[in-house]
């Protein structure tokens, strides 16, 4: 997910989008984020270090992406899911770096120290 700024369309919210790129398939989609979400992804971060599978964003307008730990190959792997948009699913299998979940609390806090004052005010 890349952070793309503030929203010009809603002063509460993020512009930013999923990415998904591999060598046999790549794409991006538009998300807004907002401070709502962004603690939800903290949430999810919380329970993929404990060893659940997560859902963020489901049933919400707009994509969801699925975090299964083992997935069908058993390995990782991540769903991002555009249902209400171009009714894409994509399923990538992974094998996610050390620390993953820790660089992944940084970056959120990164988001959420320089943005959200900002989407406050």
């Amino acid at each position: 997910m890349n952070v793309l700024g503030r929203s010009r369309r809603w002063t509460a919210g993020l512009d930013a989008e999923i990415v998904v790129k591999t060598p046999f398939v790549s794409g991006r989609i538009d998300l807004a984020l907002y401070v709502a979400r962004l603690e939800c992804w903290a949430d999810a971060l919380d329970r993929l270090d404990a060893g659940e599978d997560v859902a963020w964003m489901e049933m919400s307008s707009g994509p969801s992406i699925f975090i299964q730990l083992t997935g069908e190959r058993d390995c990782p792997e991540v769903v991002v899911e555009d249902e209400s948009g171009s009714m894409v699913t994509v399923r990538v299998p992974l094998v996610p770096p050390d620390n993953w979940i820790a660089d992944h609390r940084q970056c959120l806090r990164q988001v959420m120290d320089h943005w959200v004052p900002m989407l406050s005010g």
